[in-house]
């Protein structure tokens, strides 16, 4: 038989032969998911039945490791399909895919509650749970989260309350999807088509040449604007049309409410009521209760104390920031695009943003754009690979052979100080078309020690939505986006670092209220001179970013510092008033949204703009009853690095610490223990209250 007429395998089913054993997405065709989904399934059950039919008494060994560990030569069918298939969902989708994760996300979810609800299987977990042989911590701590793992999943239900929660998971599952799919053709079916010059006044030519650009690919003439951050955030920050600054926002805090097939009322509601009647099957008094069992933070008690701290310490400053904007609002310099009286009374959303940007320009002499030159895409790229080689002797090389799902992604081999191979990573720079709004990190292939001891090294990607290059410039990023790129490679570096025995504790895979340090402490760096100068030079001068501007850059950190806080807290009061419901929700969505997060929020509330609706973390991302987790992060990550700053950023040997204690450590112990570890005692908020301007720093005598 001839090579052309031989029949084509299925990669996913056949080692993949590429460097480093790296997804063949060059090879890989739509038909190919679901036929691998369903042998991986037909796998799993294989390795299932053979545990369960196993005639030697439970053991660590025989059972929890023989879960963990389910490679048959190479890694598990089941697991890295589905790792695939949903990164895709999120960073390449197109109509096809959508259709088949709508008909695959019910299968897997009953596959998923088949396992956890195998009662043979979680007898053996179980027995093993009460007798086993001496563990070290990491073996310990797999097997309680196995245990703990397969009693949330309702392990401990009768026979009519496994029916019952698979009825609701499954409905989970598919709405959660639904969710994403409808917020994704809401944010891309908008866009602001200009076709008179005039009305590009104020935008900055780089605003203006990207949307030439978008044009240009839409077969238009003029300008194109879309809701994607790259264009949305500097059409709302420098044009003066307050009429079309109004249409764009509009657009963006009404994606999900429109009287179409993507409205998301109806699915945020039954969701919020699927998981309250989820926790109360597994009997907890709430969602938020059952989520914070396994939290840093505990409880609810201790969520609200954190956000209601932070509404008591910024909300004063964040009153004064306000006045202060609404003050210069009246002023004749900056009245261009507000029109009208300037009293508060007339001030909408869609003009913050434009004054904010006037004031810092005033107060500072700062603008985004006096910075951009000096943020070229790929300086930027040397610059933050550059800091970890600083911090932990870590190595990229680009690898051209290593196969990508889009011609934007570029991939790197990492290694260590030593030489030695530590990872993969892919990094995707720009929105499209099939792509997610936001920054995500995540894995196509963890961290572990096989049975054999061999270490099996990561592959990690970071999926953001930079400013796009043009016919005309390259991309050149604002200080906002080289904060993302350094926000997203921070989890990176600790999925790439991770040195774990087990995947399912390795990398990223820790409490949510922890996972979040490592990517917020790398945000840091923006604003140290001495990370700047090792990439920041003009694209096209070669000259450095000016000791004046970076001056400028350091005094105007905490500009409205304390507004954005509340921003952040009053997503968490929602995200809490939601899943802190212990009665069925039936409330009007809009109403109750604008009640909830009340106590943070400073001025009128419209009443035609909606946030939940387009709330991925809590709706559709995992963040549901865990969106302080930022909050809570951010105190660790002002504490961790202000230790850094008493060594010296670079400092070798701290940086090691945190490495050797964080970010190399997963989730093989309690993270408070992992972070004592390094610092040497509990964080406390101090740090972060001198770092956003509220605290003053205690000099020495």
């Amino acid at each position: 038989m001839s090579e052309a007429t031989e029949k084509r395998k299925n990669p996913f089913l056949e080692p993949y032969k590429t460097p480093h054993d790296a997804v063949p997405f060059d090879r890989i065709r739509l038909e190919d998911y679901e036929e691998a989904f369903m042998e991986g399934i037909r796998r799993d059950n294989e390795q299932i039945e053979k545990t369960i039919n196993n005639p030697a008494k439970p053991t660590f060994d025989n059972t929890i490791i023989d879960k963990e560990d389910t490679t048959e030569g190479y890694y598990d069918l089941l697991e890295r399909v589905s790792t695939v298939f949903f990164n895709l969902l999120s960073a390449e989708t197109n109509d096809a895919m959508d259709a088949l994760a709508q008909k695959m996300q019910p299968i897997l979810t009953q596959h998923a509650n088949d396992v956890r609800l195998n009662e043979r299987l979680f007898e053996r977990i179980k027995y093993v749970h009460r007798h086993h042989r001496k563990l070290t911590p990491e073996e310990k701590r797999l097997l309680d989260d196995c245990y703990d793992g397969f009693v949330r999943s309702g392990a401990l239900l009768d026979k009519e309350g496994k029916d019952r929660l698979r009825q609701l998971t499954e409905e989970a599952s598919v709405l959660s999807l639904q969710f994403s799919q409808n917020l994704l053709k809401e944010n891309k079916a908008f866009m602001l088509h200009i076709v008179d010059k005039a009305q590009l006044d104020g935008l900055p030519q780089t605003a203006i040449d990207a949307a030439a650009e978008e044009a240009r690919q839409r077969d238009l003439d003029g300008w194109v604007f879309t809701l994607d951050g790259p264009s949305y955030s500097p059409f709302m920050t420098y044009s003066t049309q307050r009429e079309l600054r109004q249409q764009m926002y509009m657009a963006y805090n009404t994606k999900g409410i429109h009287d179409n097939s993507e409205n998301n009322l109806e699915i945020c509601r039954r969701l919020i009521n699927l998981r309250r009647e989820i926790a109360q099957l597994l009997g907890f008094r709430t969602y938020a209760d059952y989520v914070l069992k396994n939290r840093m933070a505990g409880n609810v008690k201790n969520v609200y104390k954190l956000l209601n701290d932070l509404i008591d310490a910024y909300k004063p400053t964040a009153v004064k920031e306000r006045e202060e904007l609404l003050e210069f609002g009246k002023d004749d310099s900056c009245k261009a695009g507000v029109t009208g009286n300037h009293r508060s009374s007339t001030l909408q959303p869609w003009d913050m943003a434009f004054l904010s940007h006037k004031l810092k320009l005033k107060r500072y002499n700062l603008d985004a754009e006096m910075l951009r030159p000096y943020f070229q895409l790929e300086k930027v790229i040397g610059g933050v690979l550059g800091l970890a080689n600083k911090l932990y002797g870590l190595t990229f090389r680009e690898n051209g052979d290593i196969p990508v799902y889009h011609p934007d992604v570029k991939t790197y081999e990492v290694f260590d100080r030593d030489g030695s191979f530590l990872a993969v990573f892919y990094a995707d720079f720009h929105p499209r078309k099939g792509k997610q709004g936001g920054a995500w990190m995540t894995e196509y292939q963890g961290q572990y020690i096989d049975r054999k001891g061999e270490d099996v090294r990561p592959h990690v990607s970071v999926v953001m939505n930079l400013t796009k290059p043009t016919a005309e410039k390259p991309a050149l990023l604002t200080l906002g986006e080289v904060e993302t790129f350094l926000h997203e490679f921070g989890h990176a570096l600790h999925g790439m670092l991770s040195k774990c025995r087990f995947q399912s504790l390795s990398g990223t895979n820790v409490w949510w209220d922890f996972v979040e340090l490592p990517s917020q402490f790398m945000e840091n760096y923006a604003v140290e001179k001495d990370f700047l100068r090792t990439f920041a030079f003009h694209y096209e001068t070669g000259e450095p970013l000016p000791d004046k501007l970076i001056r400028r850059i350091v005094r105007s950190r905490n500009f409205m510092a304390a507004t954005a806080c509340l921003r952040q807290v009053s997503f968490g009061l929602l995200d809490m008033a939601y899943y802190t419901k212990k009665d069925e929700f039936s409330d009007d969505i809009i109403s109750f949204e604008k009640r909830a997060w009340r106590k943070a929020i400073i001025g009128r509330q419209r009443t035609d703009t909606c946030m939940t609706t387009q709330f991925s973390h809590i709706m559709a991302g995992g963040y549901a009853a865990g969106y302080y987790s930022y909050k809570w992060a951010e105190v660790l990550d002002a504490d961790a690095f202000a230790v850094f700053k008493r060594h010296g950023i670079f400092d070798q040997p701290t940086a090691q610490r945190f490495r050797d204690s964080i970010l190399s450590r997963g989730g093989t112990e309690n993270p408070m223990t992992l972070y004592k570890r390094f610092k040497g005692s509990e964080p406390t908020i101090d740090a972060l209250l001198k770092r956003n301007g509220i605290k003053r720093e205690t000099k020495k005598a």
